[in-house]
């Protein structure tokens, strides 16, 4: 008889162990236990539990602050942080910082720890040491993260004024051993926080420039008709009164570097007939209507669309041009 290979020996041997019932990633009987090809008795596993954190660090300043000021380098690793030059209890005015530290460019951090819930008081004094020390970043470590401060948190990361970590805390023990700390990433900085908060800004910023527009408008044109007297300033890019007939509307349009006067035909849904008719009737007169307003109009009546219209677009600038220009341009429109 041909001998077999050794390879098929120790494969031979290997089945008839107490291995050979395991089948694929996890499989447990009452000795042993299977995760990832390794074999371990269930007796060498043990159960993890937690620990109250007063049980481990009994007061804030004195146990918790120094306990993170001599371990610093577990802050590091979880937040990916290369943190150094730890300092206690930095004098700002009638407050102390917990702790702060300096990150690898030399920027510094404050770091403010809480054994309890997160409240508005540390969340005020942060943000005050952010300003008044000029720090770039701060770390929140709490144990108990409430909703609207982790909403706060990322509202301020999408400011852009500063990087803010909110870290949940917790003590976990494996069966005697000594308690170990867990921190858990709630909320920090990202790119995405970042274009979200620019993002933000930019529509803030046009809706408030709009409502100016709409501001100085109106006070022109108050001067010289009474069609809107009764409409306030918005930050939308359009702002109409009613025309004096169901479904008719006088509007001013204001885009960037455009503006537009028009006329919009809508007598609401299931209407459209309406609508085409009125602008058919108003279009027959085409010719006198142009002569009376002293120039074309573009004729608005697409087929699939509801509302109808009789337009004027004016390329002179819009509600970005510079603030000087806008009587002139406002003028053409409350002319028009």
């Amino acid at each position: 008889m041909t001998p077999l290979p050794a390879s098929l020996l120790l494969h031979h041997s290997l089945a008839s162990t107490v291995f050979e019932p395991y089948a694929g990633k996890r499989h447990v009987n009452n000795n042993y236990i299977r995760i990832r090809g390794l074999f371990m008795a269930n007796d060498e596993i043990g159960k993890m539990r937690k620990v109250h954190l007063r049980d481990v660090w009994k007061h804030e300043a004195t146990d918790l602050t120094y306990w993170l000021e001599e371990n610093i380098d577990v802050i590091n690793h979880q937040l990916g942080l290369d943190l150094s030059n730890v300092e206690r209890e930095k004098s700002v005015g009638d407050f102390s910082v917990d702790l702060t530290a300096e990150d690898r460019n030399g920027n510094l951090i404050i770091i403010e720890n809480q054994l309890d819930k997160s409240d508005h008081q540390h969340l005020g004094k942060i943000i005050t040491y952010l300003s008044s020390l000029g720090a770039k970043s701060a770390i929140w470590i709490v144990a108990d993260p409430r909703p609207d401060h982790v909403n706060a948190v990322l509202w301020l990361n999408q400011s852009g004024l500063a990087n803010f970590y909110l870290v949940k805390i917790e003590a976990i023990q494996i069966e005697d051993s000594r308690p170990a700390p867990l921190l858990t990433l709630i909320a920090g900085p990202s790119p995405e926080d970042i274009q979200v908060g620019q993002a933000k800004k930019a529509v803030s910023e046009r809706h408030s420039l709009r409502r100016l527009w709409w501001t100085e408008l109106l006070k022109r044109a108050r001067a010289k008709t009474r069609l809107h007297a009764s409409i306030s300033p918005g930050d939308d890019n359009w702002l109409g009164t009613g025309a004096g007939k169901s479904g008719l509307a006088y509007n001013y349009l204001a885009g960037q570097n455009w503006t537009r006067v028009e006329l919009s035909i809508n007598r609401g849904p299931g209407r459209e007939s309406e609508n085409k008719y009125i602008f058919d009737r108003l279009f027959q007169s085409k010719a006198e209507i142009e002569t009376e307003f002293g120039g074309e109009l573009l004729w608005d009546k697409v087929e699939e669309k509801q509302t109808c219209g009789i337009k004027k677009t004016y390329h002179a600038g819009g509600y970005r041009d510079e603030q000087e220009k806008w009587p002139k341009i406002q003028e053409e429109m409350i002319h028009a």
